[in-house]
Parts: structure tokens; C-alpha cells; sequence
């Protein structure tokens, strides 16, 4: 018997997704509510772990045991998490195993007024931005590349190529999201990414020489680590298309 849960959190205050001695963290959450209820420890996978300070809205984990009603472990979880759905899954589900890809989102308020609704979520660049830049960027993205200069370099990582299925900007009013879709994420690639392309659209680095940088580059070549408050794992794709995981009215890369 096994469980496929939908979670969505605040990362704001939480140490990260994976358990650590001592330090809140999301996955312990979860786990002492399913717990509580079943009344036995019970190991939860999830689909991608996330970084200290980063949301989710539609992350996914699959456990070895009977769905629960959401509203059962709602009621024993953290105001600033909360399971969206927890259904049956296929024998031997497992949720980072099978999942075909990942999307998220990085979020920014451009203006010159600081947020104050969205300071947890989003971050603030008062300053102009190239556009132009951006969307060039993004679209150098797409297809397998190397990621080596966007991840640190003391890392357990030995595979640093990553297929990119889809990655763009858009603006709603004041607010520009990044969109990027992938087989699998390495630690802060996202983040490093979205600084890099910071730097480009204030032209301290030139389109070129970010596209230079997706050719196995050192991290020292690439710009600075964006925040973790303005990422969130938006949603989660199995190897059914019909299968998708997302927080409400959640709208992932186009094809």
C-alpha cells in the first residue's frame, strides 16, 4: 500500500525540506503527523528537496502506507504548511524515483517601492531591468546543458548536465516570474540561474556570456546566488501526463 501526498508550505521558517538534528524542517512535520495518526514511524520520499527559505505549492511525497484525509493531518500540522491531497498510489510509487520532471518558480517585485504583502515571497529589485536580456537567457536554457557554473562548488554532485524541457519570463503588473522546467535540479542551480540573469539584465554580464556559461564553466564565472524567499517548487510531473501535481490555479511553462 502506498500514498501519494500533495503538500504545500512556507519555507520562510523552516531549515529546508530534508530532516536535520535539531533544526525544524518540513519533512520531520510530515512525518510526525502521519505518525501520530497511524500510530508508527513511517519514512516519506519526496519528489525534490528544497533548500532552507524556499515554498512549495505543489510538492509531492509518497509514503508506504494508507491515505489519510488531509483534514486528519491539517489538523496536527504547522499553520505554515498544510496536505492539499493524499490519495492511494500504484504499488511501490515512489515519488522522487518516478516523477518525469519538476517546475518552479522564482518570483520578482520590480518597482521602486519596497513589498511589503509579498517580502517572504518575492524579491524586491527597485532598479530597471533588461527584459530583453531576461527572455534571451531563458531561452538558452532549453535542451540538455551543463550546469556546473550554477551550482557551488563543493558539491556531491558528479552529473552536471540537465535537460531543461521549457524556461521563460513573464510580467504581470509590477511582477516578474521565472518559469523553468526540468528532469532534475542540483543544489541552488535555480538560484544561481536567476542571479546570473539579474546580472545580464543590468548588463554586468552580456546574453553571450551567459549562454558561455552552459558550456561546463566554473561556478567563479557565473554571478551571485539570488535569495531562497523568492523560489518556490510550483508543481511535479510523473511519466503520466495526465498525472501533474500543482498548488491551485497554478500556471506552469508553456510547451
Amino acid at each position: 500500500m502506498t500514498t501519494q501526498v500533495v503538500l504545500e508550505y512556507d519555507g520562510t521558517d523552516f531549515a529546508g525540506w530534508a530532516r536535520q538534528p535539531g533544526q525544524r524542517t518540513v519533512q520531520a512535520e510530515l512525518e510526525h503527523a502521519i505518525a501520530t495518526v497511524l500510530r508508527e514511524d513511517v519514512p516519506v520520499t519526496v519528489a525534490g528537496r528544497t533548500d532552507r527559505g524556499v515554498h512549495a505549492w505543489g510538492q509531492v511525497c509518497s509514503y508506504p502506507a494508507e491515505a489519510l484525509d488531509p483534514g486528519r493531518l491539517n489538523v496536527l500540522l504547522p499553520n505554515d504548511m498544510a496536505v492539499l491531497e493524499s490519495t492511494p498510489a500504484p504499488p511501490g510509487f515512489d515519488a522522487r524515483r518516478d516523477a518525469r520532471s519538476r517546475t518552479y518558480c522564482y518570483r520578482i517585485v520590480c518597482r521602486r517601492a519596497r513589498p511589503v504583502r509579498e517580502r517572504t515571497t518575492a524579491l524586491w529589485v527597485p532598479g530597471r531591468l533588461d527584459e530583453a536580456a531576461l527572455h534571451a537567457c531563458a531561452a538558452h536554457l532549453v535542451g540538455t546543458r551543463d550546469f556546473t557554473a550554477f551550482t557551488p562548488s563543493d558539491t556531491r554532485h558528479t552529473r552536471f548536465t540537465r535537460e531543461v524541457l521549457a524556461a521563460r519570463w513573464e510580467r504581470d503588473g509590477d511582477v516578474l516570474t521565472f518559469w523553468i522546467e526540468a528532469d532534475t535540479f542540483m543544489r541552488h542551480m535555480n538560484r544561481v540561474l536567476v542571479g546570473t540573469m539579474l546580472e545580464a539584465a543590468r548588463d554586468a554580464h552580456t546574453v553571450e556570456a551567459f549562454a558561455a556559461l552552459l558550456e561546463g564553466a566554473p561556478r567563479s564565472a557565473a554571478g551571485a546566488t539570488a535569495p531562497p524567499h523568492g523560489l518556490a517548487l510550483a508543481s511535479v510531473a510523473f511519466e503520466d501526463a495526465s498525472d501533474v501535481a500543482a498548488g491551485p490555479n497554478l500556471r506552469g511553462p508553456k510547451a
